[in-house]
């Protein structure tokens, strides 16, 4: 199966995982055991979910490391998972090149998101790609890395006047650092997630994912030149 319905399908699992409020790696393993009407799981969908289930405090600290407005807490539940994998293959999987995961990452945003979130995406990916070296080689965060520099406030700057994002109140994150600490205070934060409605970021748009993980109403993104699908719907080797 190519890596382009991979990402989707891990992106599923993602996603009603972060809508029940549960352990990705749990549900992960009652997908592969219990596959109900869909396909089995292809097993790049299973390394992403497992990766992100084994870095995602990680990835997460990164985002909001290089994030200039909206913290990953405060994102839609579609575009942060997008982020999730996008930011892990990035850090994480030396065999996918850069260009191809933010490639990927706004072919999915594109197709199940709204029209602001592409180059949010676009932006925030590409100031992780540009410090991936924040992170070392036995997958740990460096400290001292910056938040909120230059280079990524430029890569951003289209995503700051989008339609739906570009004058948000975005109080308790600005100007606030006794509620909103730095990126380097987090230590082990783990985003409050089992309420999705409280959140004040901007709200999900286009298709959603099922909670329960169907993908009827998805249409497929746009697969890249590097990680094209296969022509034939049987074949699931990775792309």
């Amino acid at each position: 199966m190519a890596r382009s319905t991979a990402r989707k399908r891990a992106l599923n699992t993602l996603y009603e995982a972060d809508e029940k409020n549960q352990d990705i790696a749990s549900l992960l393993e009652e997908r592969i055991a219990y596959p109900g009407a869909q396909t089995p799981l292809p097993e790049y969908a299973i390394e992403i979910c497992r990766g992100i289930a084994d870095h995602r405090k990680v990835v997460d600290r990164m985002l909001n490391r290089y994030s200039t407005k909206w913290k990953v807490g405060r994102m839609p539940v579609i575009d942060r998972n997008i982020l999730r994998i996008g930011a892990w293959e990035i850090l994480f999987n030396e065999e996918v090149p850069d260009g191809v995961a933010i490639d990927e990452a706004i072919a999915l945003a594109k197709t199940m998101s709204d029209a602001g979130s592409p180059s949010f995406i676009h932006g925030l990916l590409s100031a992780i790609a540009a410090h991936k070296d924040d992170v070392d080689s036995e997958g740990r965060l460096v400290s001292d890395a910056g938040e909120g520099t230059a280079e990524s406030e430029q890569s951003q700057a289209d995503w700051h006047n989008a339609d739906g994002y570009g004058d948000a109140d975005d109080s308790s994150t600005e100007g606030s650092d006794s509620e909103s600490p730095s990126s380097d205070d987090w230590g082990d934060w783990d985003a409050d997630l089992s309420d999705p409605a409280d959140q004040s970021g901007p709200q999900d748009g286009g298709d959603h994912i099922a909670a329960d993980g169907s993908t009827d109403s998805i249409a497929e993104p746009s697969a890249d030149s590097t990680d094209k699908p296969s022509n034939d719907p049987s074949d699931e080797s990775q792309g």
